[in-house]
């Protein structure tokens, strides 16, 4: 499994005194078709925001599932909100807690008969709290984890590896 950070990673890019940037890929090759693979990530995707005590307890502004089914754009699972939705190639996700605001996208690409999974993060953190979030989260290196188990069960849920 490929899960190599993208140059820059935890780099702010720029002035220092702003909020630090985040940057990371996960990926994963997965033996199912686009299609196969699109719907894994939507049924994922929905139960992101679990436990919801979490969402609650960190504040993200969207709490509840609302919206559109299947997930388009206006779709809301705990957490995040859908901006865009290109079947079966890209969804985007966007967040805001008290401690961050933050992108996660997945792209499906076309690979050997079968489809290459990537979970896109970018974030940044802003003031005191969001340095004490980062560093519990992203230093620690539980988000890295988070997001791979992400990936993982997408595969998982296609019946194929």
């Amino acid at each position: 499994m490929s899960g190599a950070s993208t140059p820059g990673s935890g780099a702010s890019g720029g002035n220092s005194s702003g909020p630090r940037r985040y940057r990371d890929v996960r990926a994963l090759p997965v033996g199912a078709p686009p299609d196969a693979v699109w719907r894994a990530v939507l049924d994922q995707v929905e139960v992101l925001g679990r436990p919801s005590w979490y969402v609650w307890l960190i504040g993200c502004r969207d709490r509840r599932a609302q919206g559109p089914r299947p997930l388009r754009p206006g779709s809301v699972v705990p957490g995040f909100r859908v901006t865009a939705a290109d079947p079966p190639a890209r969804l985007v996700l966007d967040g805001v807690h008290r401690f961050s605001v933050y992108t996660l996208t997945f792209r499906l690409l076309p690979d050997d008969g079968g489809t290459r999974l990537e979970a896109h993060t970018d974030a940044t953190f802003p003031g005191v709290l969001g340095a004490v979030y980062r560093l519990l989260v992203i230093d620690s290196g539980i988000h890295k984890i988070a997001t791979r188990s992400i990936v993982t069960r997408v595969r998982r849920r296609t019946g194929l590896t």
